[in-house]
């Protein structure tokens, strides 16, 4: 929510077609004994070390952090920014008394920790009023670059019928208030009380993205462009497109996956766009139940194939998608470790449903707090 966004050229500097990859992942701060959140943003701020505060920013609520890797080529330095940045991060959530969770909400009940001493959330929540139920909505947003932003406006158009395959993959919110909730991304369900929040409309061309913008701001629904919250967007800075539909990944190989897979997604999108191939015009409701039936069921139950409009299994939609992605990963030399972090992710299950499978071993939320944080360090 902060706007921080990973800065990232277009493609290649030796002037190849293949394409930056940035990523962005916001964090829970909490109790080491309860897990509960705690306002201690200030206080890990100041444990950061000094080389890595560029990379590290508050987020909407003092209970969040957030992190920005530097954009890159190859997986392999996405991986090694996280990592970096995610054990910098826990050390010094750890000094500060607190603890670091990759979660997209906190699953212990508790105060509502404040909202960050900012004008801009000031306004916000002077104008939204009470729209923030629990302690943080903690998302993933990527950046893959590209050449232009007509051409980005295109790739939003062919991204809509795929992103609730990413939603359901990315769904790591199950807990909420001391509760199962049944979403497999309860982070979904709150976040969406947010005005703005909402599918990618069909956008004919940049001018028409544009003039929604003005639009949307002259009706009060936002603030500004940075309050345009729709599953994917335009970078307002940088020659991107950002797709934010996702719960933060509990663990550096889940990151890695989505971040090849969003990419993949976009280089497809512009192999489709220069072939002359049309985006499918997704009807807006099929696309919003698509998207709640992602954050209900995750990657363990259905999904809505947007086809046909029938329900399939949902890893049966991602394996679609990773076979339609193939000759894009191919092209960026990532479809041997994306085959192999699938496998990961298919016997392990989504954060979802690892979370729900701590719980039924032990009974406790305190013992999923503890194996969120092991991950979330890696």
């Amino acid at each position: 929510m902060t706007g921080q966004v990973v800065a990232a050229p277009s493609t290649a500097a030796d002037g190849s077609d293949l394409l930056t990859v940035g990523v962005e992942e916001e964090f829970l701060l909490v109790d080491p004994h309860t897990g509960v959140a705690v306002p201690a943003v200030d206080l890990v701020m100041e444990q950061v070390p000094p080389e890595l505060r560029g990379q590290v920013e508050r987020e909407f609520q003092t209970s969040q952090i957030e992190i920005g890797s530097p954009p890159g080529l190859e997986l392999r330095s996405i991986r090694h920014s996280l990592g970096m940045l995610r054990g910098a991060l826990a050390d010094a959530a750890e000094r500060a008394g607190v603890r670091l969770l990759a979660i997209g909400t906190g699953p212990a009940d508790g105060p509502v920790p404040p909202v960050v001493d900012k004008p801009r959330f000031d306004r916000m929540i002077e104008r939204f009023r009470l729209l923030v139920p629990g302690p943080g909505n903690n998302g993933m947003h990527v950046h893959v670059g590209v050449p232009d932003a007509e051409t980005g406006v295109q790739v939003l158009n062919h991204l809509r019928p795929w992103l609730p395959v990413l939603h359901a993959a990315t769904a790591n919110s199950p807990f909420a208030k001391g509760e199962d909730t049944g979403y497999a991304s309860w982070r979904s369900v709150e976040w969406e009380r947010w005005p703005s929040v909402a599918p990618t409309p069909f956008l004919e061309s940049h001018e028409h993205y544009e003039r929604l913008i003005r639009q949307l701001i002259a009706s009060g629904l936002m603030l500004d462009e940075g309050m345009l919250y729709w599953y994917a967007r335009l970078s307002a800075k940088y020659p991107t497109v950002e797709i934010r539909i996702g719960d933060v990944c509990p663990s550096v190989d889940d990151a890695v996956l989505v971040a090849a897979l969003v990419r993949a997604m976009v280089a497809t999108a512009m192999a489709d766009i220069a072939d002359g191939r049309p985006a499918v015009r997704t009807d807006h409701h099929l696309l919003v139940a698509a998207h709640w039936r992602a954050a209900h069921d995750g990657l363990e139950g259905e999904g809505v194939d947007l086809t046909d409009g029938e329900l399939r299994p949902a890893w049966e939609l991602l394996d679609q998608l990773v076979d339609r992605l193939r000759p894009a990963l191919e092209r960026h030399g990532d479809l041997a470790e994306v085959t192999d972090l699938l496998g990961g992710l298919r016997r392990h299950g989504s954060g979802a449903a690892r979370q729900r499978a701590v719980f039924a071993r032990t009974g406790k939320l305190t013992d999923v707090v503890e194996d969120v944080a092991r991950q979330t360090r890696g």
